[in-house]
């Protein structure tokens, strides 16, 4: 999954101040429609598992480009929906950030990628079983990796548009180092497309 590792003072306090406007937006939207539509306390405890797990997979380094790992974002969408997901991006990135694993100033950014993943992978995930009667794994990994993927640009976008504060690289002179990045969060994507697919795979037929 796509994440801003980035510490606390690399951007400045705008964009910071924007992104989690934007994040805070998000979530109130998803509080909005959890009320207006009711959960249920077997959703909400599939929710605190889900967000759980995704937390202790994020905190897993995969020993390549300086560390990735995975974070099952878009299986906490197909699993509960984009909105009780978007919570639990909230809550995995807060927790995230209690150790270490990213600034505090980066919660708001890195929670609209995660919800953007999660968005992502529900809809995509339900077109394909949906309207186009995929298989379970097969729609999995679709979704995932086109969550994903689509996140990874994300992340380079905003990097890129915000700035990282004291480096002395320009956007376009910081966009060979992204392009590395990008491609190494899309190889990630499709590890975790594979492990979503076989999961929600498992799931369907225990269910």
């Amino acid at each position: 999954m796509a994440h801003i590792h980035l510490e606390d003072g690399a951007f400045s306090l705008p964009w910071l101040a924007l992104w989690s406007l934007l994040a805070a937006g998000v979530i109130a939207l998803s509080l909005f429609v959890l009320r207006k539509g009711g959960m249920t306390t077997r959703k909400l405890a599939v929710a605190a598992m889900a967000a759980s797990v995704g937390f202790a997979a994020s905190q897993i380094d995969i020993p390549v480009f300086g560390g990735l790992h995975l974070n099952f974002t878009p299986l906490i969408g197909i699993l509960v929906g984009p909105a009780l997901g978007s919570l639990c991006a909230l809550v995995i990135n807060v927790f995230g950030a209690a150790v270490g694993h990213g600034g505090w100033g980066m919660i708001g950014a890195n929670t609209l990628v995660n919800a953007l993943e999660i968005v992502l992978g529900y809809y995509s995930y339900r077109l394909m079983r949906g309207r186009l009667k995929t298989g379970r794994f097969t729609s999995g990994f679709s979704a995932t990796a086109f969550a994903l993927i689509i996140s990874a640009l994300v992340v380079a976008g905003i990097v890129i548009v915000s700035g990282i504060q004291d480096s002395q690289q320009t956007g376009e002179e910081a966009l060979p180092s992204m392009t590395v990045l990008i491609a190494a969060n899309m190889l990630t994507g499709i590890i975790e497309g594979l492990a979503t697919g076989y999961i929600v795979s498992f799931i369907g037929r225990v269910r």
